[in-house]
């Protein structure tokens, strides 16, 4: 065995090393899905919420989208909760399917846990966060919250699956951080976060890995 040949198996080691250690199922379609959900939930508790009034230098229309009084931020909060729920089982649901196409197996073993426990340590600690915000009465800033802590979580999570699910990571924290500077633009941000970068990065994904 020469050096390239050396160099070569080395290489395919690794890749498998890496691919053993990574849950990679995750599917394209259920990342839209998710924001497909998501924008259904903006609209609808944008919709429960009612209008009110935006500061004068803003847009007429983007006023309905304001989250700034207890009721309507709590309303908005329990379906964010919903919303968590259901993405999940439907990213466990598909990923299972993906997993048979491609006559793989599909187990909850070390590689998944290492996963979700590096996920769910920002998120929950961003939910805790919000939740503290809440009950002081500070109501501003939770969309932002949720949307930085939810970036972190995939970014965190993203040396354990596919790393392209950073990048979904890097949109949120970006969107989070303009979301602080725009005032009482909560389920707006809600709507571009969860909801529409979730299905333009879905698309982006799947049609990356279909050219694979």
């Amino acid at each position: 065995m020469n050096n390239n040949d050396a160099i070569n198996t080395l290489r395919e080691i690794k890749d498998i090393m890496q691919k053993s250690s990574r849950f990679q199922t995750i599917s394209g379609f259920s990342i839209i899905i998710i924001g497909i959900y998501a924008s259904i939930v903006s609209v609808g508790a944008w919709l429960l919420m009612g209008n009110h009034e935006a500061y004068s230098w803003m847009p007429e229309w983007s006023a309905d989208y304001a989250v700034n009084t207890p009721g309507r931020t709590w309303v908005a909060i329990v379906c964010a909760a919903l919303l968590v729920a259901v993405s999940f089982g439907t990213v466990f649901l598909m990923s299972y399917f993906k997993t048979k196409r491609v006559n793989q197996r599909f187990a909850f073993d070390h590689t998944v846990r290492r996963c979700l426990f590096h996920f769910f340590v920002p998120a929950v600690t961003g939910g805790l966060v919000c939740l503290a915000l809440l009950m002081q009465g500070h109501y501003g800033l939770t969309s932002t919250f949720m949307l930085v802590f939810y970036g972190l979580a995939l970014i965190n999570c993203a040396h354990y699956t596919t790393s392209d699910i950073a990048i979904l990571g890097y949109g949120e924290l970006i969107l989070g951080i303009i979301d602080c500077f725009v005032v009482s633009q909560g389920m707006l941000f809600w709507f571009l976060g969860f909801g529409l970068w979730h299905i333009i990065f879905g698309i982006c994904f799947t049609l990356k890995n279909r050219k694979q």
